[in-house]
């Protein structure tokens, strides 16, 4: 199979890359900054390098995208440009190419003010059905790209995914008070309750939805790691997370409790990823029982495609928590 894999020297990109090509398929990088990953350097919005990069493919990955991070240090149009008119760019170009699957990787961000509940709800549910809020920019032209991989799926038949993906950065986190209160590996195995999953379950989704997406035709899909959490819980989750882990979890507080570590003192809100389960026949890996029963063993919880891939960050200089590019 022939793969193009765009924003192929971003952290997604990169694993996808590395993955596709260890077993065994023809895989080409599209990306704006060269790398050892990337073989076409070019921006998505130019049409000619994204037809040329086409040539014989069988499916696309999109990856490249501008992110959260840049919202302080890039215009609205910016973000328009690259993450609407360069995925218009892509989709027109992958009918034209009679490419058969498209796999757009989108982010839970698109549910925006969806996550927050108000004061004194329980914490918010979140699955496919729940409507988008967009808080920024960024939210809001990740919406807008995913309507047009639904537009093009069903005007020209292009069979399109799109990913809605949690969390799975390695960059400390972008609240100072969880970077002031909690070690950063704290934070994250606490965020695979919920809001979190790792970069090897996120790369399987991407490989699932490929082979996937001509049975599907057009589908939106949360892909975060396992909940062991129920709609029920979300009450207690709100006003006090430590005692509803502690009680599926009894091993839990002597395994932090060596480490040093805390459960975050609430949760707003639980991603459910059992759409993606079911119609991808995807299967994640990386969930809380499991980094905590690495942790018991004095073993890193992340995956070792996680751990290779390392950071990226999103700027040539630093800005706020986030690492240099």
């Amino acid at each position: 199979m022939r793969l193009l894999v765009t924003g192929s020297a971003g952290h997604l990109g990169e694993a996808l890359v590395r993955t596709l090509r260890d077993v065994g398929h023809e895989t080409v990088g599209l990306d704006r900054l060269a790398s050892p990953h990337t073989d076409v350097v070019a921006s998505i919005t130019d049409r000619g390098a994204v037809r040329s990069a086409l040539a014989g493919a069988d499916a696309v990955l999109h990856t490249a995208t501008l992110h959260k991070p840049h919202v302080g240090s890039h215009s609205r149009q910016e973000f328009v440009d690259t993450n609407v008119t360069g995925t218009l760019a892509l989709l027109e170009e992958a009918v034209a190419a009679d490419v058969g699957a498209f796999v757009q990787t989108s982010t839970t961000s698109a549910f925006g003010r969806a996550l927050t509940p108000g004061e004194g709800a329980p914490a918010a549910w979140i699955t496919e059905d729940v409507v988008p809020r967009p808080r920024n920019i960024y939210g809001a032209t990740k919406v807008a790209a995913e309507d047009l991989c639904e537009l093009v799926a069903r005007d020209h038949g292009l069979p399109c995914v799109v990913l809605r993906t949690s969390r799975f950065f390695p960059e400390a986190d972008d609240s100072e008070q969880v970077r002031s209160g909690y070690a950063d590996g704290n934070a994250k195995v606490n965020e695979l309750l919920y809001r979190r999953v790792d970069l090897a379950d996120v790369v399987e989704a991407h490989l699932a939805a490929v082979h996937r997406a001509a049975a599907i035709g057009f589908g939106r899909y949360v892909v975060s790691a396992t909940t062991p959490f129920t709609p029920d819980d979300l009450p207690e989750l709100r006003t006090d997370a430590p005692a509803v882990v502690e009680r599926l979890f009894p091993d839990q507080a002597e395994v932090y409790g060596r480490l040093g570590w805390r459960m975050f003192p609430g949760i707003d809100r639980v991603y459910d990823n059992a759409r993606a389960r079911r119609d991808l026949g995807w299967t994640p890996r990386y969930d809380f029982r499991h980094a905590l029963d690495l942790l018991a063993a004095g073993e890193e919880p992340r995956s070792a495609l996680a751990r290779s891939v390392g950071a990226k960050g999103y700027h040539p200089e630093p800005t706020g928590p986030y690492t240099t590019r």
